[in-house]
């Protein structure tokens, strides 16, 4: 649980020095934000052309060692990376930038200075963009340029330099494989030609019959096989005459209506009667069905479809004529051929006994000639097919989409560019914001008060308060210095303490409102006050009571006048003041005599209260002489305006001279960035009655009644 409430408050703290220190941030990121917006105006406009290709696989089509089919691979991973490296290479660029005379073009841009040509590779390689289309084999070639017309000029130009040298490429590896290929051939013919003339050379010296030399069946066995299967197609020859002839019979009998119902049976496919038919039977039922509906046979409809039932009729009869041609046509080339087989058989039952008198090496020699002769009629199907693909156009790459000039430029990217500088500017003023906060020694909290200060904190003073003394009523302002009131008096070891002084560091703190709201609020709770203006360089006190500060104490001290006649009683009841009066040049030190102890005492035995205003403590001596004089010292603090270390010096200058110091009071908070200080303030109109309120039950203020109460006489306090 405790840990828990750390991390939020810790979380609140983070929150607390960005509300403190929003400007800072404000101002760092509008820096960045406008530090990128000029970067983007003066970047120069850059324009994006891109080309589509298609990258195939290398494929030269060659299929040398007669293994099948070349081997072609699904789909290559490397493809695409390595096709990119070929791209930027100089091979290929280099090309394009002679085609273009980019050197040329180039070094006028660079006011006239010939550009290397490895430098306008570079530059080119730099301004080119490659990307793949994913799950296809597309690649983008992309170039930028500040010219739109040489963007798309470029691209287009490495698309069809780099298309050309992929071309020739593997065309120069097509005719390398086709020429041994064609060695190949030449190889297998001369062995083919050597085993053929030795196999004729023992033929003639052993007087062999072979009835069959172009084939491996030498054996009686093969030559056995060779006889049964003339056989077997000798008596199906047969078979199928015999289904002809029925076939030829039965087509004769059927008339043509019965034609369509009868070739699934006959196993006749004929398409011409398949279609036709139908559409004739439909001609004659339309027919007749609109006969049976009263038209007569000079209808228009009636004859229109007669005359299509006669082209029906005509196209089929046609059919059928036609299947029965072809019927006897087949009739007649079974019955030629069956002679024929019947010869061969006889033939090769001859062969039969002539292939037992061949020789063990005519054989062998036989053997080795087939197998030459097939590798030979292989290598040469292979090299027949070769020749037909490469009048094939080689197509590795292909070109989808040409680049065209852009409309709009692509760089700089301004959107991107802007994104990333929110981000910066938020990141760099959160952190310069962070760095300030820890570079700033100020007081923040009442823990840094306590700690550093060793002395508690009377009254938290909002920021945006005035004096109460212009002001008619109740205010909700005026609470926070009647809680101030309340510290001191519960603080205060001295029940004789009526004389208080208010010190501070330097000026600008809030010094003198403090002490002139805190001595009206105390008028207001029934005290008899007085403000006297020790401040008698930079005087400040007679601006609140609008009067002049001519005479005053420097007139009492150098007795140029009575206290009476200075002392100014203010439309407030209970409230005096005495000005400063103006400071003669010969008595700089005039609040260091015996003539301010006296005044001190005199003015003690007729108020209860006595607020001495004096200058800030450490630059001038003024203010630690009244820090001695007086009973009670109270130091103003404002937020986060000094370091640490010099309101320690504060503290140490009013405790080296004997001055008690009572308290601190933290001025000028900004609540609203600060809600650790919201729960000091929030509940000041909780107790600021309202004006039906007033009406009814006047307020009291303090404990000594309301303002019209009677003053307390001396010694009361």
């Amino acid at each position: 649980m405790n840990d828990t409430s750390e991390v939020k408050l810790h979380f609140l703290d983070y929150w607390r020095v960005i509300r403190v220190r929003w400007a800072i941030l404000v101002i760092t990121f509008c820096l960045v934000l406008a530090t990128a917006g000029v970067t983007c105006f003066f970047l120069p406009r850059q324009f994006y052309s891109r080309v589509v290709m298609e990258v195939k696989p290398d494929d030269n089509g060659i299929d040398v060692f007669g293994g099948g089919e070349a081997f072609r691979p699904s789909r290559d991973p490397n493809l695409q990376p390595t096709q990119f490296q070929i791209i930027q290479s100089k091979e290929i660029l280099y090309p394009v930038i002679d085609n273009l005379k980019l050197v040329e073009t180039w070094s006028g841009q660079e006011g006239g200075n010939i550009l290397p040509k490895e430098e306008a590779y570079n530059r080119l390689l730099g301004q080119m963009k490659l990307n793949t289309v994913r799950n296809t084999d597309l690649i983008e070639i992309g170039v930028f340029s500040t010219d739109r017309a040489e963007a798309a000029s470029i691209a287009n130009t490495v698309a069809v330099v780099y298309q050309t040298v992929r071309r020739d490429d593997q065309l120069q590896i097509r005719d390398a494989a086709l020429a041994q290929l064609r060695e190949e051939v030449i190889a297998e013919h001369k062995k083919v030609d050597s085993t053929q003339l030795k196999m004729q050379t023992i033929r003639d010296r052993d007087k062999i019959v072979d009835p069959n030399p172009e084939s491996f069946e030498l054996n009686q066995n093969t030559a056995q096989n060779i006889v049964n299967a003339d056989e077997t197609r000798y008596n199906e020859l047969k078979s199928r005459i015999t289904e002809l002839k029925a076939q030829l019979e039965q087509t004769s009998k059927l008339k043509p209506e019965e034609f369509m119902v009868a070739l699934p049976s006959l196993d006749i496919q004929d398409p011409t009667i398949s279609k036709v038919l139908p559409q004739l039977q439909e001609t004659t039922s339309e027919d007749a069905r609109l006969l049976n509906s009263g038209l007569g046979e000079n209808h228009p409809r009636i004859k229109a479809l007669r005359a299509q039932k006669e082209v029906f009729s005509k196209q089929l009869s046609d059919a059928i004529a036609g299947v029965r041609n072809s019927l006897n046509i087949k009739l007649g080339v079974a019955e030629a051929s069956l002679p024929e087989l019947k010869t061969k058989m006889e033939q090769v039952k001859a062969g039969l006994n002539a292939a037992n008198n061949l020789s063990q090496e005519y054989i062998n020699v036989k053997s080795d000639y087939l197998k030459s002769k097939r590798v030979l009629e292989e290598a040469e199907r292979r090299l027949s097919t070769q020749m037909v693909q490469l009048k094939m156009t080689v197509v590795p790459a292909k070109i989808w989409e040409k680049a065209e000039p852009a409309v709009y430029p692509a760089k700089p990217y301004v959107l991107r560019i802007m994104g990333v500088a929110i981000f910066i500017g938020l990141f760099f003023g959160v952190m310069l914001a962070f760095f300030i906060e820890y570079l700033d020694t100020s007081v923040k909290t009442l823990d840094d008060v306590e700690h550093y200060l060793k002395a508690p904190v009377l009254a938290v003073i909002p920021k945006g308060i005035t004096s109460l003394f212009k002001i008619q009523g109740d205010t909700a302002d005026a609470e926070a210095y009647r809680i101030l009131r309340t510290n001191i008096e519960f603080n205060s070891r001295n029940p004789n303490a009526k004389t208080m002084t208010l010190v501070s560091g330097g000026p600008g703190e809030g010094k003198s409102t403090t002490l002139n709201n805190l001595a009206v609020t105390y008028a207001k709770g029934g005290y008899n006050v007085l403000i006297v203006d020790a401040d008698l360089r930079r005087p400040s006190q007679h601006t609140f009571f609008d009067v002049d500060y001519e005479v005053g104490l420097t007139d009492v001290l150098t007795g140029a006048r009575s206290l009476e006649e200075c002392i100014i009683q203010t439309s407030l009841p209970n409230l005096s003041f005495l000005p400063s009066g103006n400071l003669p040049d010969d008595a700089v030190g005039i609040l260091n005599s015996q003539s301010m102890i006296d005044l001190i005492a005199a003015v003690r035995n007729h108020y209860d209260l006595i607020f001495f205003d004096s200058p800030p403590i450490l630059g001038v001596s003024d203010a630690a002489i009244l820090a001695s004089e007086v009973d009670i010292a109270i130091m103003v603090v404002q937020y986060r305006r000094f370091p640490r270390s010099m309101l320690q010096r504060v503290k140490g200058a009013v405790e080296n001279v004997g001055g008690h110091l009572l308290g601190i009071v933290l001025n000028n908070v900004e609540t609203k960035h600060d809600s650790s200080y919201q729960y000091y303030t929030q509940y000041y109109d909780y107790y600021t009655p309202d004006a039906e309120r007033r009406k009814r039950k006047p307020a009291l203020h303090g404990v000594a009644g309301n303002s019209a109460a009677e003053p307390l006489q001396p010694g009361d306090y």
